[in-house]
């Protein structure tokens, strides 16, 4: 029997004044909620979708639609909502007032901190999905028996019931294309300084990252990768469906599986796709002990790649080796050169406050950045997620501050407090990275000289600004 399904991705709300990416931040679709859309519509289920932070609604926003829902008769079998860990207490919210409102919908919750925390987000839902959610909901809604579905947590006569984990899904090209006709697609954007051309849409081309290092959860053990043929045929759909003139990989390492990477962008070629796109990625896909892979970088230019992402995150060898970067930091430079050398822009982040952080090393992220002088870096407050070896460390040595909760989890706000530099420190050098970085002439002029749309004036000049008044309200 066919059910009627509602997803929702619940309001990215930010309170603190003094988070940049508040200002610059990006407004994209949930893939993962898109995917099991799709499947669910495949298996004939009527899918209705609510993306909160694009159609604009806050938390009481939302619940006047829940109400219009009630009062027009449309009565959901069930409601999945996904959430991150910024976004679990706004997930919370919804779950608990839907239910309020619509007694015999079944909530489910799924999503990155619903999949750490299962015991802590059956308390809000009648069912818990744990890691990728696809088959997972479509064997619940597809009326199979409670105790076969893997990857399931369920309530079963007040005791909770954790079904064995499901196998991660060996090959991603049998999903099919997200489910973008019920998307406000037109609602989206990338974030500031990072796009060529508009409209843009992502795109997850892999699953989980080849590194281990602590600060972030690895939902699996292996990477999983869709055909570079599967990946034109969503970039195809896109363009002639939406007109999208840019892509951007959110795959952790997109360059990493270089035959596939090369594969595609032979493809763009084949089927005269003419689009810009971007990507992120660890150093070492370029640059092995000082080895840059020059030809790599020019066809990947040639193909329409504009700008790569790469995660530096410190300076300080033995802070490296704590939060197990391995990363060779005398490649970071090389690379950066090369790109710039063949016309690819580079953005590097960097992590302030990470375990072992003192002044000294946060100072030697800071000049180390400048030195570097990729295009434009992304200086983040170290954040121990759940889930995370970092997130264990913290706990187990009463690092956490009680008096935060998951939606300060946003690599802005600090939620904890090391013994090694003080918070008041952190936020000060938070403040210093971003201005020494952008407030100098050599980068102003760069930029300057790069702009040859209204498009891309917009977005330096707002973005001059954001970083010239950035901090003064604190």
């Amino acid at each position: 029997m066919n059910k009627k399904i509602l997803l929702i991705d619940p309001p990215w709300i930010i309170s603190s004044d003094s988070n940049l990416w508040k200002k610059i931040s990006s407004c994209y679709p949930s893939l993962g909620l898109s995917y099991i859309a799709a499947v669910l519509e495949n298996e004939g289920h009527e899918v209705k979708y609510i993306d909160c932070t694009a159609q604009k609604l806050d938390l009481k926003g939302l619940i006047e639609v829940i109400k219009r829902y009630k009062r027009e008769g449309y009565y959901p079998d069930y409601v999945g909502i996904t959430a991150t860990t910024a976004l679990i207490h706004n997930a919370y919210i919804v779950a608990d007032r839907f239910k309020k409102e619509f007694k015999d919908t079944k909530i489910v919750l799924g999503g990155t901190h619903p999949t750490i925390l299962p015991k802590e987000a059956i308390k809000h839902a009648d069912y818990v999905v744990i890691g990728e959610g696809e088959f997972t909901f479509r064997e619940l809604a597809g009326g199979e028996d409670l105790k076969s579905i893997k990857g399931l947590v369920y309530r079963n006569k007040g005791k909770v019931i954790m079904n064995d984990l499901r196998e991660q899904i060996s090959d991603l090209n049998t999903l099919p294309i997200p489910a973008y006709h019920l998307l406000p697609m037109d609602k989206y954007r990338p974030p500031l300084g990072s796009y060529e051309n508009l409209p843009a849409m992502i795109i997850v081309s892999s699953r989980n990252c080849n590194g281990r290092c602590t600060y972030c959860f690895h939902l699996g053990k292996r990477i999983t990768f869709r055909s570079a043929e599967n990946i034109i045929k969503e970039v195809k759909y896109l363009v002639d469906n939406y007109s999208i003139k840019e892509i951007q990989f959110y795959d952790d390492n997109f360059l990493l599986y270089k035959k596939n990477v090369l594969e595609f962008c032979k493809l763009l070629k084949k089927n005269k796709i003419k689009i810009s796109w971007t990507c992120f990625s660890r150093i070492d896909a370029i640059t092995r002990d000082g080895n840059v892979d020059m030809e790599y970088l020019k066809r990947l230019k040639a193909s329409g790649l504009h700008l790569i992402l790469f995660g530096v995150e410190t300076a300080d060898e033995n802070v490296m080796r704590v939060i197990n970067k391995r990363l060779n930091i005398n490649d970071v430079k090389p690379t950066i050169d090369a790109c710039r050398k063949v016309g690819i822009s580079t953005r590097c982040s960097y992590m302030l406050g990470n375990q072992s952080d003192t002044i000294e090393t946060c100072r030697k992220t800071i000049d180390f950045a400048i030195t570097v002088d990729s295009d434009t870096a992304q200086f983040n407050i170290a954040t121990p997620y759940p889930g995370t070896q970092f997130y264990d460390w913290a706990k187990r040595n009463n690092y956490l501050l009680k008096t935060k909760s998951w939606e300060n989890f946003n690599v802005s706000d600090q939620v904890l407090k090391l013994p090694t530099i003080s918070n008041r420190e952190i936020k000060k050098l938070y403040i210093e990275a971003h201005k020494r970085y952008y407030i100098r002439l050599k980068i102003m002029v760069r930029r300057i000289m790069k702009i040859k749309t209204f498009t891309q004036l917009f977005q330096e000049i707002k973005g001059g600004f954001i970083v010239l008044f950035f901090g003064e309200q604190d």
